[in-house]
């Protein structure tokens, strides 16, 4: 049973920084593809940072240079470190997960990021 456990998110000021994590078990993430997403109320679930298995990582532009994603093997944690953040970063964040040799995703509980200005 693969299970996604987020923590990290909380109340920060615009500038400021935050890292989520989201400890897996039941899979292997140096074996998967890795995304984190974020939902802000009213909005469309969107990708802030993908990371293949080999470690190559993609950010949409209203977050690259300010985004990375990280994965440490021995830990099978994978992370988000947010900074320079901005009030339009507030947003319910989520991580996800695809084995590379599964179609299935799996999914993270969702953890709050409120951005005050």
């Amino acid at each position: 049973q693969v299970q996604l456990v987020v923590s990290g998110g909380g109340l920060v000021q615009a500038g400021g920084s935050l890292t989520l994590s989201c400890a897996a078990s039941g899979t292997t993430l140096s074996q998967n593809t890795l995304t984190w997403y974020r939902q802000a109320p009213g909005k469309p679930r969107e990708m802030v940072a993908g990371m293949t298995s080999g470690g190559a990582t993609n950010y949409p532009y209203f977050v690259k240079g300010r985004f990375t994603i990280s994965r440490d093997n021995a830990k099978n944690t994978m992370y988000l470190q947010m900074n320079s953040l901005k009030p339009e970063d507030t947003a319910v964040y989520y991580c996800n997960t695809r084995p590379n040799d599964s179609a299935r995703t799996y999914w993270g509980q969702g953890t709050q990021v409120t951005v005050s200005s």
